[in-house]
């Protein structure tokens, strides 16, 4: 045997093989970090159904994973035994995420085969000729681990793909949600609840929510609906954690229904409860990694329907006047939802705010200064202006609406106005995309100083 360095043997008698001089199990964990780029490097380069993948998930968890692959190699060859089955866990663990992300299984087990191609192709370029013997002792330990990760790899991506008891419980809990939605009779309801092994609450919180696209949705390099996949995975696997999964849910990558157990009747929900809500969706929007919106409405079982059709027009207006991501209810909404029902008077309160198109400055200064509680000092903040800037406009509002905002007499006229405005202005969107023209619609730009 060739090298300066001669590993002890341990009380089995196992000697760690030497390559080039040096332990086997000192080199692969000296490259670490080396080999894992390079593992990656291959796949993106060798197997195209990985070039799909999110950006984020090819540099972060791949990245990772390959890390943790060889540190279980070097535990193999230092030791002369199989890596521990914790180990082996993981990879089934990867390889039913891989499975529930649409990696074909062949592109899956051909990661572990590079995997090992490129720690074999480290090693060897160091060897000697005397190196013989070890390099066919450490070939017999790598096959060995590479045996036991096809195997995990194949039980892993396989169990998750026919999860039969776990599809018929799913199966039982959407054909619940369905009944729910679709106002089906109580009795076969509540048949709907016992096969899916739940019993029916006293209320709902019925949510209707709006996602926002993960960055990974709108680059060109990453396939846009393995991105949305991923983001819905981790959406639902929060909401599951917050709920305790009591939750039923038909989510999509851009939202969908939300059905929340609660313990008391409709009329009867603690605030703390709408507050344990909302940080719920915050906590989701984090892990999905996308801005959330959502209406919601609460309802005896009978009544989820009609609550579900109220959640989808209160998030409606909660977008169309410019409420910001989280969780809104009808309270939240009062004046800016009776608004957003046509009318005459409607029409006319919106044009109240007509005068200010041609100076869409004088707009947007007078909405930041609402939401900012009428805060001079606010105002100027938010918009990089002068204290006497925001001044001059709010007189200009004034002059040209004839509704002064410094004066407390014409807020409520003021706030109904802008609230009449965005109905109209989203009606007409709305229009406009069912003929086919849709131009969209924005505050107008400044054309003119202030």
């Amino acid at each position: 045997m060739t090298g300066h360095n001669s590993p002890p043997q341990d009380d089995t008698g196992w000697r760690i093989p030497v390559i080039g001089g040096v332990p086997a199990d000192q080199r692969l964990l000296g490259a670490v970090p080396e080999l894992a780029e390079a593992i990656v490097d291959a796949l993106l380069d060798r197997v195209p159904d990985y070039q799909r993948l999110p950006r984020e998930l090819v540099t972060g968890e791949l990245v990772q994973v390959a890390a943790r692959r060889i540190r279980a190699l070097v535990h193999a060859v230092r030791t002369g035994l199989p890596s521990p089955d914790s180990e082996f866990a993981a990879v089934r663990e990867a390889a039913a995420r891989r499975a529930e992300e649409g990696v074909p299984l062949d592109a899956v087990l051909l990661a572990h085969h590079l995997g090992m191609e490129v720690c074999w192709e480290l090693i060897t370029r160091h060897a000697h000729d005397a190196d013989a013997a070890d390099l066919l002792v450490l070939n017999r330990l790598m096959l060995n681990h590479l045996r036991r990760a096809a195997a995990a790899t194949g039980a892993g991506y396989l169990e998750e793909r026919r999860t039969d008891a776990g599809e018929r419980q799913r199966t039982a809990r959407q054909a619940l949600l369905a009944a729910l939605l679709d106002g089906s009779p109580a009795g076969a309801a509540e048949e709907a609840a016992a096969q899916a092994g739940l019993r029916l609450p006293p209320a709902y919180a019925v949510l209707r929510l709006a996602v926002a696209d993960h960055p990974d949705e709108r680059s060109p390099d990453v396939d846009r609906v393995v991105a949305g996949h991923r983001k819905l995975r981790r959406l639902r696997t929060e909401l599951d954690h917050a709920t305790r999964q009591s939750a039923l849910s038909a989510l999509t990558a851009a939202g969908g229904p939300v059905l929340v157990p609660l313990e008391q009747g409709p009329d009867a929900v603690p605030d703390a409860v709408w507050q344990r809500l909302a940080e719920t969706l915050r906590r989701a929007a984090r892990a999905a990694g996308a801005e959330i919106r959502a209406g919601v409405s609460a309802a005896v079982p009978a009544e989820v329907p009609a609550a579900s059709a109220l959640a989808a027009e209160v998030l409606e207006v909660a977008r169309a006047v410019g409420r910001p991501p989280g969780l809104h209810r009808l309270d939240d909404l009062l004046l800016e939802y009776q608004l957003s029902r046509p009318s005459q008077a409607r029409s006319r309160l919106a044009s109240l705010l007509a005068p200010l198109d041609e100076a869409g400055e004088l707009l947007t200064t007078l909405r930041v200064h609402l939401a900012g509680g009428l805060s001079r000092r606010h105002t100027a903040q938010a918009l990089h202006l002068h204290p006497n800037t925001v001044d001059y406009r709010l007189r200009r509002i004034a002059v040209l609406t004839g509704l002064d905002p410094t004066r407390p007499a014409d807020l409520p006229r003021i706030a109904a106005a802008l609230a009449a405005r965005d109905a109209e202005r989203n009606a007409e969107r709305k229009a406009e995309r069912h003929t086919g023209q849709d131009a969209g619609w924005h505050d107008t730009p400044a054309r003119k100083p202030a």
